[in-house]
């Protein structure tokens, strides 16, 4: 478009990327809590890039006015959001959290949707509505056939308050005679996963993206891959009960489960272990519970541990040397 620049993401490393980022955002020499605050920032803006990337973006449309912006030299924007007095680091937070939200609606994909930051929810309007959500869930019948295949609506179970949410691709034959996610024999090892991290099962939430069992007509047993337009139909009800939680932190189980998140990727076994940003949410890509109960080398045990070590220290857990040192070769 005339009345804009279109910017290639460039670089295949947070630090190669970081050189092409406007003069005042790294290097300079302020004091530690606006580095801190301007580090994060960066680091939102670089993950956003790298969702962008890996849903096959190559270029993002920026104005000419937000390059001007971006272009000022960081002294100048920190005078003007910082108020200099003793309580000054909570409006600087606030200043720089607004422009991240800012930043990641810039360089959004065109008809992606980037949740602004929201005051905190009242604790019983947001039991409420949780509860209002899984009713609806519950009486779903967007998708017929799934409908009159289901014995239960497999809507999620943890705390609404977690900070970590696994999300998995839809329910299995126990999932929906139990009506709860994760209790067959991959939901077992996942709850093992969760307890070597530190905590209970209850301590997290964990969903899937569908709600229903894929059908398998013809079938007495197994399981299928849900269908992107059956995906693409029941997410909504995943984005509200991720907006509702608020997690710090999303785990993707399985290649289906990414893909159902970010669209089209590279493959499971090259994106396990990056970043990536859903719904303004650090989003940690891993093999799903099943891949390790079929492949039990330890090698792919440490593969999902060191995703889970790398969770925890997102999350500002405390991390032990004999976790460090879980699945390691003697």
């Amino acid at each position: 478009m005339s009345n804009e620049e279109n910017t290639q993401i460039r670089g295949s490393s947070p630090l190669a990327r970081t050189r092409n980022f406007p003069c005042g955002w790294h290097g300079t020499n302020y004091d530690d809590a606006m580095s801190d605050a301007y580090s994060q920032l960066l680091d939102a803006t670089i993950q956003h890039l790298e969702h962008l990337k890996s849903r096959g973006a190559r270029h993002v449309s920026v104005s000419p006015e937000t390059l001007r912006a971006l272009a000022q030299p960081a002294k100048s924007q920190i005078e003007k959001s910082v108020v200099p007095a003793p309580t000054a680091r909570p409006p600087m937070q606030s200043a720089i959290s607004k422009s991240a939200a800012e930043q990641a609606s810039l360089l959004a994909l065109p008809g992606e949707t980037v949740p602004s930051e929201k005051p905190p929810l009242d604790p019983q309007m947001k039991a409420a509505a949780f509860a209002a959500l899984r009713e609806r869930a519950l009486a779903c019948v967007k998708c017929p056939h799934l409908a009159s295949s289901r014995k239960t609506v497999v809507f999620g179970v943890g705390s609404i308050d977690a900070q970590l949410m696994f999300v998995g691709e839809a329910p299995g034959a126990d999932e929906d005679e139990q009506g709860e996610p994760f209790v067959g024999r991959a939901g077992q090892l996942l709850t093992k996963i969760i307890e070597t991290m530190g905590l209970q099962r209850g301590d997290v939430y964990i969903g899937n993206i569908l709600k229903c069992r894929p059908d398998t007509p013809g079938q007495s047993a197994g399981n299928r891959k849900p269908t992107p337009d059956e995906m693409a139909t029941c997410i909504p009800y995943l984005h509200e009960q991720i907006d509702l939680i608020r997690p710090k932190a999303l785990v993707a189980l399985g290649a289906t489960a990414v893909e159902g998140l970010l669209g089209k990727t590279i493959g499971i076994t090259k994106l396990r272990g990056t970043w990536k940003t859903y719904r303004g949410i650090p989003l940690m890509p891993t093999y799903h519970p099943a891949y390790l109960l079929r492949n039990q080398a330890m090698s792919e045990k440490r593969k999902v541990w060191e995703d889970m070590l790398a969770v925890m220290e997102k999350l500002g857990m405390s991390v032990s040397q004999k976790q460090r040192n879980y699945f390691l070769k003697a």
